[in-house]
């Protein structure tokens, strides 16, 4: 996997501290629209199971899912609609908003008016698209750990030189010595370590660690 490889999801249900489903008519017909943040198929699949069984009644509930830093996984059902009327739309928009590891269901409650394979299209693609723009978005980006150990008077340069250059930071260690914990990407950690030696004359300390995403709130 490239180290600067990053990817968009969402970061919970929709809205966290909002509205859920996000609903769209049209011709008497009802689309509710469910976003999840999910890692994986089994995880999706069993919420999928609790919002069909809460909308036991409704005619048709497709969906569609993409999980992987790259989306390389994809799954999606017409759930009984005509073949490529429902599930593939859905996908197509979560697709285009570049959102991966996250499912989407439209619930659909049929009002009596037939709306044409097109319409259905349109439909469901409108429904997922207000579900996916109401959620709030989150940029996961692959990090690596370094860990800095310094003496206690070295702190408050490291500190500063780490609120100067924006790097990101975990919970910092006070025991002997402090132990900073920065979260730099790969092709930054010659840099950041060059910079250290230099502001703490060489005698700060180094350690890498792992390699994770972490995520950035999208506004």
């Amino acid at each position: 996997m490239s180290t600067s490889l990053s990817y968009t999801t969402i970061a919970g249900e929709i809205p966290t501290s909002g509205i859920s489903p996000v609903l769209y008519e049209i011709q008497r017909s009802r689309f509710l629209s469910y976003v999840i943040h999910a890692e994986d198929e089994e995880e999706a699949r069993a919420w999928l199971l609790g919002v069909k069984k809460e909308h036991f009644e409704a005619r048709h509930v497709p969906y569609a899912m993409v999980f992987g830093a790259r989306s390389e996984r994809q799954r999606s059902s017409d759930d009984g609609e005509p073949g490529g009327t429902a599930g593939s739309p859905i996908l197509e928009a979560i697709k285009a908003r570049g959102i991966t590891n996250a499912a989407v269901a439209v619930v659909r409650y049929f009002g009596g008016i037939k709306l044409g394979a097109g319409g259905l299209i349109r439909a469901y693609a409108h429904a997922a698209g207000l579900g996916l723009d109401a959620a709030a978005k989150i940029r996961m980006t692959p990090l690596h750990t370094l860990y800095v150990l310094i003496d206690y008077d070295l702190l408050t340069a490291a500190e500063r030189y780490i609120r100067e250059t924006g790097v990101q930071t975990e919970e910092t260690s006070y025991a002997d010595a402090v132990t900073l914990t920065l979260l730099i990407p790969t092709s930054d950690i010659e840099l950041h370590q060059r910079a250290l030696t230099n502001l703490t004359a060489g005698r700060a300390r180094y350690k890498l660690g792992e390699r994770k995403y972490v995520a950035v709130a999208l506004t």
